[in-house]
């Protein structure tokens, strides 16, 4: 654990600020849920919360079978990491942070397909030999969980069957969720 200098107090309906340089160090936003861990030495620990995160086993196979069926990389994130993948690049971005713009596709729910123009989207700011050719959101009662993404080295153009399969599988992981 690393200590941050900061304190701070709790006000008398228990509530505590966590520091908005922590927050954006952890990106961390408002509304995302936080889990509660206690230690046996009396500390209080806050973690992120993935609600998709417990699906890393069921994601990957996801992600096996999809890679199999086309010849793209394909991945499942989480809102914030891959949680997921099979293919080239694995070893490279599995547990890597995703990019500033998929995140934002995460917040417009939109889906993208790479056209050919222009320089396609980088999976992460940490690595950039991959980058998105599909991405579909996972949508879960409203709200966004993650991605379904298929990848390309070579920004490679998609075809609408990979356009299909991401919206489709992400569907899919969306209603599984609800369950």
């Amino acid at each position: 654990m690393k200590a941050t200098g900061i304190v701070r107090r709790i006000d008398d309906l228990g509530r505590v600020v966590i520091p908005k340089e922590i927050r954006r160090t952890m990106r961390i936003r408002e509304g995302d849920p936080l889990e509660i861990y206690t230690t046996r030495e009396g500390e209080v620990i806050f973690k992120k919360y993935s609600m998709i995160g417990g699906l890393e086993d069921f994601a990957a196979r996801f992600c096996d079978t999809l890679s199999r069926s086309t010849t793209f990389t394909a991945a499942v994130t989480d809102r914030d990491t891959v949680i997921a993948i099979t293919g080239a690049g694995k070893r490279e971005l599995l547990g890597k942070q995703i990019s500033a713009p998929l995140e934002k596709m995460m917040e417009d729910r939109g889906m993208y397909r790479y056209d050919g123009t222009g320089r396609s989207i980088p999976v992460s700011d940490a690595v950039e030999a991959f980058s998105v050719a599909v991405a579909a959101p996972i949508l879960c009662q409203g709200d966004v969980l993650g991605l379904v993404l298929f990848l390309s080295a070579d920004e490679k153009v998609p075809g609408d069957a990979e356009y299909k399969l991401a919206e489709t599988v992400a569907a899919f992981l969306g209603k599984h969720m609800e369950a």
